[in-house]
């Protein structure tokens, strides 16, 4: 009689092996040079794939029933944030704006990531990192998902929210600091968007990103946000581990590959720093009740974890990035410095500013002993002065942004707080304007690339930034309106000052119906 035999059940390390390496395929009609193109233009040389080290070991099948459970907390959260009117739970309707730019500014850059790791994928010989890349592109277009239905709930009931972060992002002038990184990364090869995105952005940045910023949610009463950090924090943990691995294969794999690599920590370290000036904005100006200040969080998650990361990486010749020290300079005024631009540019924005109470402006000075009260505070008294009379200061024109960084030339020189650092470089007959040397130095270094830059505010006065069939010469024609209609940003509701806004009246008006009804 015939026995069905029974299927050996495979253990956690074959099952491993067959989901993830068992994968890998040889090239048969082509050569492997032309099925990989983008793997040896950069200059790295790898002698062996297989020597690159999964530290999580997930397989494809384990990664869903993961993220499944997950997704089921998360949603649950969400649905009882929206259920039971959540919004009127946050400290106040000002919470908001830094919502919008988080919305705006960062959840972009998920789907931007969930592209670049996709390419990546394809474009790595080796089956290891291909099948880490594709996992972490699935996990990058999940958190662009969550961080909309996170913070949907919002556009039911307050202004500055039916335009869209993918709308936005293409087209307003501030947001352009955070698109033209990943823009910048995106046009790269495969190893350097590892480096920008996999160990600059994920490892040594995003804890400035994620964990304050979502502290401060939680301290400011939104549950659905910070839900939603968590959620994510576990797989950043993934994508910390995947850049770091990264590194070291390249260290690993030949030593000519050092140079290479220890120029790409140079310049993304810089590049990913100049992002998170929208973050120290948020964490000490946008919060109406503050974890911590930025230059707080600087010195917890960059000089003292950072300066762990960089030691355990010295033994590969490794060094802490030049631009470091510029940065220790930088964490007295970065926040303050931008703030004041914002504020004073917040008719031409997609969300609200306002001036510091006397109250916030004594935290600062707590913060800040050596710098708010002798370069900053006098700034925001002049402005709380004419705003007082009636003349609330707004600049009448947007200011120059920066060629590489696309920051405004709003920073000041490492040692001259009142002077506006301003650098220029000069390729075939044509000037380009910097705002460090940081940036002049990454232009200098690939001025081809970085003179192809689309800068909004350039195209804003070449005209190329208004509605389709925009006539300049028509009597009554505004060009800011007219770039705030493009924008999709309406005009008087999304923009200028918070106070007399209608988030500020529509906010303490239901908050007070809430409270009546308890």
């Amino acid at each position: 009689m015939d026995m069905k035999a029974s299927k050996k059940k495979l253990g956690l390390k074959e099952k491993y092996a067959h989901m993830t390496r068992g994968l890998d395929w040889e090239t048969t009609y082509q050569p492997k040079e032309k099925v990989f193109p983008q793997a040896t233009f950069e200059g790295i040389k790898v002698h062996d794939w297989d020597k690159w080290e999964d530290p999580f070991r997930l397989t494809m099948d384990a990664y869903w029933k993961y993220q499944a459970e997950k997704e089921r907390k998360l949603y649950a959260v969400l649905d009882a944030f929206a259920q039971n009117n959540g919004h009127l739970g946050i400290t106040d309707a000002r919470y908001l704006s830094a919502v919008k730019l988080f919305l705006t500014g960062i959840s972009p850059l998920e789907y931007m990531a969930h592209r670049g790791f996709a390419a990546a994928g394809r474009n790595f010989p080796g089956v290891g990192p291909r099948v880490a890349c594709l996992m972490q592109s699935i996990d990058e277009v999940r958190h662009a998902q969550t961080q909309i239905h996170a913070m949907s709930n919002y556009n039911k009931f307050y202004e500055g929210f039916h335009a869209g972060a993918s709308h936005q992002i293409e087209r307003v002038w501030y947001l352009s600091v955070p698109k033209s990184f990943f823009d910048d990364a995106f046009s790269a090869g495969p190893f350097e968007w590892m480096i920008a995105i996999g160990f600059s952005f994920e490892y040594v940045l995003t804890n400035l990103l994620f964990v304050p910023f979502m502290s401060g949610a939680a301290y400011n009463g939104d549950m659905a946000t910070v839900t939603f950090g968590f959620s994510a924090q576990s797989d950043e943990a993934r994508h910390m581990t995947l850049g770091l691995e990264c590194i070291k294969f390249m260290l690993e794999q030949d030593p000519d590959n050092l140079p290479i690599v220890q120029k790409w920590i140079d310049k993304w370290a810089w590049r990913g720093i100049r992002v998170l000036s929208l973050v120290a904005t948020m964490m000490d100006y946008m919060l109406p009740k503050r974890v911590m200040s930025w230059k707080e969080a600087w010195e917890i998650y960059f000089e003292q974890n950072g300066g762990a990361l960089f030691n355990d990486l010295a033994k590969y010749g490794i060094k802490v990035p030049d631009c470091i020290a510029q940065c220790t300079v930088d964490k007295e005024h970065l926040s303050h410095q931008l703030w004041l631009t914002l504020c004073t540019h917040g008719h031409a924005m997609g969300l609200h500013t306002w001036l510091p109470s006397a109250d916030e402006m004594d935290w600062l000075s707590a913060k800040y002993p050596t710098t708010f009260d002798k370069y900053y505070r006098p700034r925001f008294d002049k402005l709380r002065e004419m705003a007082d009379k009636g003349e609330r200061f707004y600049a009448n024109t947007l200011p120059m942004l920066c060629q590489v960084c696309q920051i405004p030339m709003l920073f000041t020189e490492p040692d001259d707080p009142t002077k506006i650092c301003y650098r220029e470089s000069e390729h075939k007959g044509e000037k380009y304007h910097t705002c460090s040397d940081g940036c002049k130095h990454i232009f200098d270094d690939e001025p081809e690339k970085y003179i192809q830059a689309w800068l909004p505010v350039h195209q804003v006065y070449m005209g190329n930034c208004w509605p389709e069939g925009t006539d300049p010469t028509a009597e009554g024609f505004h060009p800011l309106l007219k770039y705030l209609e493009w924008c999709h940003i309406e005009n008087g509701k999304d923009n200028c000052d918070y106070e007399g806004s209608g988030d500020q009246a529509n906010f303490a008006a239901w908050r007070g119906v809430a409270v009546q009804n308890t």
